[in-house]
């Protein structure tokens, strides 16, 4: 009976503290830990502290078809959908929904932004090929983070349009016949995304003029408009680890947008300035999270700070201190402000 305690009380113990697995042995714990980039920019319930890897782990804990029992019905009574943060008061998250988290098609302008330096792209492709699946841009629009057009075009196809995908896209081969051509959208794109900056010295983090350009699969658009732009300077809705289903799998701008933003978008013809609203609104909502300004993240394995000579050190250690050396391994839009 005894040896049984002792067991539990160690088990216990070895506990992580971000998502409360439970490990035999205490450096079991600190191998998991080595490999989960736990940081304090995890999704947390707001009732049982526990970290999530995705909002989309954190949703199915909350209101999923089967949720923490007890962390359900608290978050029932005093929890938004929406941004999944529990409040004092049902009052509080009706009046919170309202004011705040609840967003509708319409394009009001969001507080504290005139402008600012982040650009939303979307693009909308018809189809080239013999069987028409091969896209081709032929609209493209770019907003600033006032919601407002920076610039919108149709885009002049350099090859056979075969299926105008009309039902999706609403373009008739009238709209593209005396449109932009490629060259002039690439370079009007690029002069807007440099801002004055030659690309060659746009650096990461830097205070330069460059803009960050926010999207949805914004790799795929930018093949095709036959684009380049740094890899740091992008911000794209469907790789943020904590937007995707998995760490391999993409939640849809459509499924993104209901579930975070709380509005339905393509439920007609697609519009591009559609999409490039939701793309910043995610943007700015994720990089608005209240997360440590300070916290260095984005650097993969070089944050977490468990090398092979610290073995013994670290296996001395509580599950909170093996936690307080942990950092994430992606960068967390929250460092832009």
């Amino acid at each position: 009976m005894m040896d049984s305690r002792r067991e539990s009380s160690e088990t216990l113990r070895n506990k992580c503290a971000a998502c409360y697995r439970q490990y035999n042995r205490m450096e079991h714990l600190v191998e998991h830990m080595k490999v989960s980039f736990h940081s304090a920019h995890e999704p947390r319930c707001g009732v049982c502290a526990k970290h999530c890897r995705s909002l989309e782990s954190l949703r199915e804990h909350l209101i999923g078809p089967l949720p923490k029992v007890e962390c359900a019905r608290v978050f029932a009574a005093r929890g938004c959908s929406i941004c999944l943060n529990l409040f004092d008061s049902a009052a509080a998250v009706r009046y919170h929904r309202a004011s705040t988290c609840q967003f509708t098609r319409a394009a009001p302008m969001p507080r504290g932004s005139y402008g600012g330096r982040a650009v939303a792209m979307a693009c909308k492709m018809v189809g080239g090929g013999s069987d028409g699946s091969l896209d081709i841009c032929a609209r493209v629009c770019l907003i600033g983070e006032d919601e407002n057009v920076i610039f919108q075009t149709y885009v002049k196809p350099t090859t056979t349009v075969t299926n105008y995908r009309y039902e999706m896209t609403g373009i008739r081969p009238e709209y593209l016949r005396d449109a932009m051509p490629l060259k002039l959208v690439q370079r009007r794109i690029q002069d807007i995304l440099c801002n004055g900056e030659p690309l060659w010295k746009i650096r990461p983090r830097s205070s330069g003029r460059a803009r960050i350009l926010v999207g949805h699969g914004l790799e795929h658009e930018l093949e095709r408009l036959g684009l380049e732009y740094p890899a740091f300077m992008i911000r794209d809705t469907a790789k943020y680890p904590p937007l995707m289903k998995t760490s391999k799998l993409s939640n849809s701008l459509k499924y993104l947008t209901q579930a975070y933003l709380g509005y339905d978008i393509h439920t007609g013809i697609q519009d591009p300035y559609e999409d490039c609203v939701a793309a910043m609104r995610l943007y700015i909502r994720m990089r608005s999270q209240a997360h440590p300004r300070d916290y260095a993240s984005g650097s993969g394995e070089t944050q977490n700070n468990y090398p092979a000579w610290r073995q013994r050190e670290l296996e001395r250690m509580s599950p909170e201190e093996l936690l307080a050396l942990s950092g994430s391994d992606y960068y967390c839009w929250c460092l832009d402000f």
